[in-house]
């Protein structure tokens, strides 16, 4: 636990660097004009789709009646957009990931090495399309089995439980690869993976927890609603700060672990 703690004070401090900032701004801009265009295109349909289902199942009374008990009545007149945007949410998070892993993890990988591990060797193990197909492979799977596992939502504590360990593993997923990408050997990557993978998925876990944090924004009842693109906007800028923490998180610990490895390999050799 002492290299998970001391990877995270070191990112922490790395967080507030200037160029690490500037950096968020890209990702952002992608993530904001995708959503744009999205929303523009889709969310109405969305919501129409939703409120013909509301109509055919009777489910404006039974929310009603919910939402009442719940002590949640001002709810009653915008369920069917809010149930909208929330189901949206998971999908920005993911997007807001794969963009960081893509353009902002080379970068802060290399930030990392530079002002912390300058004698480390970059053995060049990974490659931008091996990025993007880390990332969008890792995507597909999680929102497979993020399907898969909707149903647990009746047993709340399993499906929290459950959601955490998704979002950690695509966490880890998305960031080793990118992280190791410009200084391990594949062959390293796998190492490390093997020998930190309940670490690595722990950083992944708290991550993953912290970026649902956004997600509160939209809590907001008929507010969140009225001020939907604000607040959409607003998150996902969030989104991108959290994973740029994340990143150096992760690269601070995987270049630890990296520098480790190659000095017990002269080591072993000896032996």
């Amino acid at each position: 636990m002492g290299a998970v703690l001391r990877s995270w004070g070191q990112a922490f401090g790395s967080q507030w660097h200037p160029r690490l900032l500037a950096m968020s701004v890209l990702p952002f801009l992608l993530a904001l004009a995708v959503w744009a265009v999205l929303l523009y295109l889709g969310l109405q349909p969305l919501i129409d789709y939703l409120h013909a289902l509301f109509t055919e199942y009777d489910g404006f009374s039974r929310s009603s009646s919910l939402l009442t008990a719940l002590g949640l009545a001002t709810l009653k007149t915008v369920v069917v957009p809010l149930i909208a945007m929330l189901a949206l949410l998971p999908l920005m998070i993911l997007t807001a990931l794969v963009f960081i892993g893509v353009v902002a993890m080379p970068l802060i990988g290399r930030h990392v090495g530079r002002r912390s591990f300058p004698q480390l060797e970059q053995r060049k193990g990974g490659s931008l399309l091996g990025s993007v197909g880390t990332a969008l492979g890792g995507m597909l799977i999680f929102i497979g089995l993020w399907l898969v596992t909707l149903p647990l939502y009746a047993f709340p504590p399993l499906a929290v439980a459950t959601q955490a360990l998704l979002w950690g593993w695509l966490t880890m997923r998305v960031m080793v690869y990118d992280a190791l990408a410009d200084y391990a050997t594949a062959d390293e990557r796998r190492e490390i993976l093997q020998q930190h993978r309940g670490r690595l998925l722990l950083i992944g876990v708290i991550s993953g927890a912290a970026g649902a944090l956004p997600g509160a924004l939209w809590l907001g009842g008929v507010t969140a609603v009225v001020l939907f693109p604000f607040l959409a906007a607003a998150s996902i800028w969030l989104y991108v700060l959290i994973f740029i923490f994340t990143g150096l998180w992760f690269a601070y610990y995987c270049l630890a672990a990296l520098a480790q490895l190659r000095a017990a390999a002269p080591a072993a050799l000896a032996e």
